[in-house]
This record gives structure tokens, C-alpha cells and sequence, in this order.
């Protein structure tokens, strides 16, 4: 396989599993942002590493609480999902639509109802990166569909079952790599 180089800005073809992250503001108010720069770490137990390039209402809130929801995005929520990433925050209206919220079990973080895991994520170091900002975090909770945690079908079933969505090449893309739309289409079917 003959290699090129390419400029390092570009990171298509490196397709990363989206989350939508909520966060209350200083009222209690509930917003969720769409993000796919997240990760794990290892430090003693199992952590998040997530970043956020930008200036963005959900880095604000994030600073001000020190806590957040990281709630996986599936095919079912895409609609949801795209609108909610390509909404700027600060809209008032953003969060006026039809969206089941719960709080979390563990951390007062605004969780989505139909996400089928969700993480309840405590800040403990902030690396500011330029314009972004990396995000070291400990679990404190994992909400999961109980049919997860069920012993019958296999991961690879049950992966399939919940149809996480990745994004790459400014694309939306299922878990077996079907192309779901460009970023902005799969809200036209949000039902608001």
C-alpha cells in the first residue's frame, strides 16, 4: 500500500464515535452539545479524556459546574443530535423542542432519556490546547440500558442493536459504516 503525506489538520478517515454532552447553566437550565473528541484514559481506574475547540456554551457551563453528562449518540438520536451540534447554544430557543431529559443518578448533570449509555463525568484537570481544551475526567456513574447488562446476545449483537453513529469527512456514518448524511442534513427530520 503506497502512503502520501497529507496536512495534519486533516483528520478524515479516522472516524470517531459522537456524544452529546449536557451540562445545566447557572439557572438549571438543561444544554446539550454534540461532540466526538472523546476518549479513554487509564490513571489508577478507567477515565474521559474530552476536548472542546472553541468557544461554546458547553465549555462555559462545564467550567462553571466541573461536571457533565456524556450521553452516546445512535442512529435513533441523529436527527436530535445533528440539531443540537448545529445549534449555537446560546440560542434561547435551542432547547425548546420535545427531548426527554432525566438528571443524573450520581453528579447533577441533565442526562438524555433515550441515550442507551450515558456517562456522569467530574472534571478533574482542564488542559487548555490553543482555542480547545482537553478535559481529564472520572466516571462517577455509567447509566446503561438494562438489555446491555442482559446475558443473552453477544456484544457484537448488542452493539448492533443500539447503532452508535460516527463521524468523519464532515459525514455522519452507522456503526457498519452506511453513510447517514452530511452534518446538518439529519436534523430536517427532527420533529420539533
Amino acid at each position: 500500500m503506497n502512503k502520501i503525506s497529507i496536512n495534519p489538520a486533516n483528520n478524515d478517515y479516522c472516524p470517531q464515535t459522537l456524544f452529546l454532552y449536557g451540562t445545566y447553566d447557572e439557572v438549571g437550565k438543561a444544554d446539550f452539545g454534540l461532540f466526538c473528541w472523546f476518549s479513554y484514559t487509564w490513571e489508577h481506574e478507567l477515565g474521559v479524556m474530552a476536548c472542546i475547540g472553541g468557544e461554546k456554551l458547553t465549555k462555559d457551563n462545564i467550567h462553571k459546574q466541573k461536571v457533565f453528562s456524556a450521553g452516546l449518540v445512535t442512529e435513533s438520536l441523529l436527527p436530535l443530535a445533528d440539531y443540537l451540534g448545529t445549534t449555537d447554544g446560546r440560542d434561547p430557543e435551542k432547547m425548546n423542542i420535545d427531548v426527554e431529559i432525566e438528571k443524573g443518578r450520581v453528579l447533577p448533570v441533565p442526562v438524555l432519556a433515550a441515550s442507551p449509555v450515558t456517562y456522569e463525568l467530574e472534571v478533574k484537570q482542564f488542559i487548555p490546547m490553543g482555542d480547545g481544551e482537553v478535559m481529564l475526567c472520572r466516571i462517577r456513574n455509567v447509566l446503561q440500558d438494562e438489555s446491555l447488562a442482559s446475558g443473552t446476545g453477544s456484544s457484537t449483537e448488542k452493539l448492533a442493536s443500539i447503532a452508535p453513529v460516527q463521524t468523519t469527512c464532515e459525514r455522519y456514518f452507522s456503526w457498519s459504516g452506511s453513510n447517514l448524511g452530511a452534518w446538518g442534513e439529519p436534523r430536517k427530520k427532527l420533529n420539533r
